[in-house]
This record gives structure tokens, sequence and C-alpha cells, in this order.
């Protein structure tokens, strides 16, 4: 029996979880206040980054005597310079539930050598925060980028803990509630739920962090890219627009750019909304299949951005190559681009639901997943 394809393709088939989606109607144009080829030490580079940061903490509704910079080498960097310059004071406890959370893990235990706490949970759910000591200081990431589960909320993070939280944040920032008073040390990039350019991560420093930094040397050295302190005092510039090293300030421009189209759709709330609605779509879509489903167990800790699926049905043997050969088909039909499982993860599918995306087009793509499921299938039963 010939498959039939659907009618209606998604208008953007951009689906990737980083770089994401751009901005609704997102032009170069947008960009042509940038200050290209001016120094970002000179008057206008040093505001619009100050811009930048006032507008971060506008959106995010972060407090006033918290810190927040611009750094280099994306979340990356941020995380980076948060382990190296923050870690070693107290015990260390990690918690991991995915690709880049088992990457902390590695750098803190082997490069930075600590004899920390490491508890872990398969992909598709989280460690019990209720086993947590945070009277250590604790690393985890919000939002499991590659696994598609989240914390659900901070309830289980006392508010007189001993430790510091370093949350890795990346892609939940902007997409999802994170409790300030929870967190002492938040790092993202504005390539995920922003739809900004790669390269630029942010950190956020409580004053809790801030007095680590200030009363605290690490037993290594520290390379300058991740030195936050001079003479035992925080380096306040870098939390002003003084950045690091030099950023780009076209990339600057275009993080502005989602800033201010973010406030215009009501802000953080509008923001959540929209990710919320998309992931929804998903999983209505999903809920009465028998052939796939959320690789998240629990829905209380389901994403709202980075939703992953599996495939279930017992015809298929090779998962991995069969989440392949639909990904490359969706792709092929010009639907969904960069739609596949991350290489680490389990095998399936993986649809960027942030809030640049449109749910009309996560709507639209529905269909022809399973479309490009019946495809591959049928394509099992001719070879066999």
């Amino acid at each position: 029996m010939a498959l039939t394809a659907p009618a209606t393709r998604p208008a953007n088939p951009r689906f990737s979880s980083g770089p994401c989606a751009k901005i609704p109607g997102f032009s170069l144009d947008m960009l042509s206040d940038a200050p290209l080829g001016r120094s970002h030490r000179a008057s206008v580079g040093k505001a619009k980054l100050k811009e930048a940061i006032d507008l971060t903490r506008e959106i995010l509704g972060v407090p006033a005597d918290y810190r927040i910079g611009i750094v280099p080498a994306s979340d990356t960097g941020a995380v980076e310079m948060a382990l190296w310059s923050l870690l070693g004071a107290r015990p260390v406890e990690m918690l991991a539930w995915e690709s880049f959370g088992e990457g902390w893990v590695t750098d803190v235990v082997k490069q930075l050598k600590l004899d920390a706490t490491v508890k872990k949970a398969p992909y598709g759910e989280i460690v019990d925060f209720a086993t947590v000591d945070f009277d250590k200081d604790v690393v985890f990431t919000w939002n499991g980028t590659t696994s598609g589960v989240r914390l659900p909320n901070a309830d289980a993070i006392p508010a007189d803990r001993q430790g510091l939280t370093i949350c890795d944040a990346t892609s939940a920032a902007f997409a999802m509630d994170l409790d300030w008073a929870k967190l002492d040390v938040v790092t993202f990039s504005w390539q995920k739920v922003l739809g900004g350019e790669g390269g630029h991560g942010v950190l956020i420093l409580s004053p809790r962090a801030v007095e680590r930094l200030e009363s605290y040397a690490p037993a290594w050295p520290l390379p300058k890219i991740f030195r936050m302190t001079k003479g035992g005092k925080l380096i306040e510039g870098i939390f002003v627009g003084e950045t690091i090293n030099t950023p780009s300030m076209l990339c600057v421009e275009d993080y502005l750019v989602s800033l201010k189209w973010a406030r215009t759709i009501g802000g953080l709330k509008g923001l959540i909304a929209r990710s919320e609605a998309n992931a929804a779509a998903v999983r209505d879509f999903i809920a009465d299949k028998d052939w796939i489903a959320d690789l998240a167990v629990d829905p209380a800790t389901a994403s709202c951005t980075s939703v992953c699926l599996k495939f279930t049905d017992a015809r298929i043997k090779d998962g991995a190559a069969f989440a392949k050969a639909v990904a490359k088909r969706l792709e092929k039909e010009g639907v969904a681009l960069d739609a596949g499982a991350y290489r680490d993860a389990p095998p399936g599918l993986r649809i960027w639901c942030g809030a640049t995306v449109e749910t009309a087009d996560v709507e639209a793509l529905m269909p022809w997943i399973a479309y490009a499921f019946e495809a591959e299938i049928a394509a099992l039963t001719e070879a066999a």
C-alpha cells in the first residue's frame, strides 16, 4: 500500500537543539545596529554589553545582588570557570543524568582530581534530589539537553545549605522557572532558547558564590580565561560588560534582538508558555501511539525544550540504524533538520521545542514523523 505524504509542511524545519531556530521573522537586517569593526572596549561596545547584561537580568528576573557576566566559550566556558574557580573548598557532590552532566563529572574527578561523590541516573530519569547532601558543593544540570528530562523545581534544595549549588541551565534558561534563591551559580549559552549564535556563555553568581571567590584560592593554577578575582577581590568589570576576551559584537547584537523580542511576548512567562505549548504538541501526538514514546520516564520531569523520543515497535531490530534512517528521511523531505538523538543518547529523535519555535511548525511535523516511521518500517519489510 503506497504511503501518502502529509499535505502540510512546517514553515520552518529547524528543530536543532543548538544553535536553535532564530526568533520568528528573523532577518539579518535586524542586526544593522551592531558596532562592527569597533572595539568592544569603546563606549559603544561597552554599552551594548552592559545592555545585554541588564536585559538578561530583566527577562530572567535575576536578583539585583547577583552578578551577570558574558564569558568565552559558550556554556562550557562558563561551567568550567565555575568548577575550576570555586570547587575544592568543601566536599563535592556531582549529579549526572545525561552526557553533559557526565562531562562535568569527568572534569571534576579526573582533571581537578577531587574525591567527589557521584550520583547518576539513566537517560530518561533524574537523580533523586532528596538523597543529595547540600552541605557539599553540588553540581548539576537543570535540564538534560540530551536526555529530555529536567528538574521540575528546586524545592529539595534547602535555603540554609552550607555548600554552593552550581547549575548548568543552558537549555533551561528562558524556558523554565529557575529558583534564584536556591542557585548560587547558573550558566547558559544564548544559542539555545533564544536562538542566538554560538560562542558566548553567560555566568551568573550569587553573593554566596562571590564570597567563596574572594575567600578561597584553589590549589591548582588558573588560566587567565578562568580568573575572576585579582588581589582577593572580584573583578567587577567582568560583570558590567568588560569581557575577559574579545566578544563578537554581531553575536551580542543578535542576543539583544532576541531579548527585546522576548520582552514583546511577555518576557519569561511568554517564553515559558511558548515552550510548554510546543512540547505539549509533541506529547499530544505520541500519547495514543504504540510505536513511539517519550524518553522521559516520569511526565513530571519531562523537558519542555529538548523533547527526546524513542521508537518502541518490536519490528525494529537495530534501533540506532532505524532512528538515523527516520531522521535522514525527515531531513531529505525538508521538514525537520537536525532531529536525530544526540550521539551519546539512546537512539531516537530529539525535537527542539524552545520558545523561538512556532507551535504550528511542531504540529505540522508530527504527521511527517508518522510518515517517515511507516516508510522505514516498509523498507525493513521489503529487506526481509
